[in-house]
């Protein structure tokens, strides 16, 4: 069984200081005006507020408390170290669920939603609800160690089972995600179903064999690759070449913030609400902050290559994912709009498909409640009863 040891996050004055002064001293470049000040990339405006909060507004040390405010460890699994975050509420031990989240966002996502979902009668909720929470950081990201070379989702998934089986004794369990997370928690459903009971998602990942089969679905892909030509260019590079954006990152926080809060400002649902209406400054930087303590800027991007190298999330013909399946399609999900039911139904088992009233790409850190709501229906509807209590360690 692999060896399990507690972890807190820990950054010194110096290391802060040294980060901020970079900050302070950034020559900020000539940016062009257009229709928005998105138009060609982050908004100038936008990403100067950021960092004079950032310099000073924002209060590092009470991030810190914050990310240390909830039990978590590094387990060993492979040749990986893998950090999580492991809470376990009025579940005591029983219906544990693992939440996987994707890029540029952290295991830092999910601190909404970890009060509600561990201990719901604290929140309005029944014990019933409750849930084991597993919440670990992806291979490359924040303080999971870095691999040699670009890995996969389907590889996190082997990870990732290890550690709720192995490491964490849970012969059962269920599994959600979006973005990477979502396709992590694909292939945990696909390649691990005598353990994986019901996954959850907010992003569908795995694409079934064959080409489109419906104008629903020719028209659908039409809208995807339009949206892809308008705001991909990051996904392409990552997909490529990941280290020719890490020679430019290295050293450069504001860099690393613009690359990250773009993506948070195109991915969220703003129709009525302004980007920091939706997050407060002081979650984005903190997320930021993960990337930029650990130095997995580079590593993180590197995911993308992996994800082309193990295939790209394609099914071989005949292929599916049986383990019964949940989808929450966010409107505000531009980029990577839900895909015609006909189309998901040729990759997974669908059996509950939920089209929210609103929000967009960070579902749980930006409409919390709603996911919260969601993932309590799913799991009062699962038909299956996780009665297995994990192992003692």
């Amino acid at each position: 069984m692999p060896t399990v040891s507690p972890f807190r996050v820990a950054w010194s004055p110096d290391e802060v200081e040294k980060v901020l002064d970079l900050v302070r001293s950034y020559p900020w470049p000539p940016s062009p005006r257009g229709r928005d000040g998105w138009e060609f990339g982050a908004d100038e405006t936008t990403l100067r507020d950021l960092m004079a909060w950032w310099t000073n507004g924002y209060d590092w040390r009470a991030a810190l408390d914050q990310l240390n405010a909830h039990d978590q460890h590094m387990v060993r699994i492979e040749d990986m170290d893998i950090h999580f975050v492991h809470v376990v509420g009025e579940a005591k031990g029983r219906r544990p669920l693992l939440l996987s989240h994707g890029w540029p966002g952290s295991h830092f996502e999910f601190w909404s939603v970890i009060g509600p979902l561990a201990f719901p009668t604290r929140y309005g909720g029944k014990a019933a609800d409750a849930f084991d929470l597993v919440i670990p950081s992806l291979p490359g990201f924040g303080f999971s160690s870095k691999p040699d070379r670009p890995i996969g989702q389907r590889r996190t998934a082997r990870l990732f089972n290890a550690l709720m089986t192995e490491a964490l004794g849970y012969s059962t369990y269920l599994a959600q995600g979006g973005d990477w997370g979502g396709l992590i928690t694909s292939w945990l459903g696909l390649d691990y179903p005598d353990h994986v009971a019901s996954i959850h998602l907010n992003m569908i990942g795995l694409r079934p064999a064959g080409g489109p089969n419906t104008e629903t679905e020719i028209a659908w892909i039409g809208r995807t690759q339009t949206a892809m030509e308008e705001m991909g260019a990051y996904f392409r590079l990552q997909a490529s070449r990941p280290q020719s954006l890490a020679w430019l990152a290295a050293g450069n926080p504001v860099g690393q913030a613009a690359w990250i809060l773009e993506r948070f400002h195109d991915w969220s649902d703003l129709r009525t609400k302004g980007l920091f209406e939706v997050y407060s400054r002081d979650q984005l930087l903190t997320n930021i902050m993960i990337y930029v303590m650990t130095g997995s800027f580079a590593s993180s991007a590197w995911y993308y290559r992996g994800w082309r190298d193990e295939g790209g999330g394609r099914l071989a013909p005949g292929q599916k994912c049986e383990t019964p399946t949940a989808f929450a399609n966010f409107p505000g999900e531009i980029l990577y709009q839900a895909p015609p039911r006909s189309w998901a139904d040729r990759a997974y088992d669908i059996v509950r498909w939920t089209d929210m009233p609103a929000g967009g790409h960070f579902a749980a850190m930006e409409c919390p409640a709603a996911f919260v709501s969601d993932i309590r229906a799913w799991g009062q509807n699962i038909g299956i009863d996780l009665k297995t209590k994990r192992k003692d360690r």
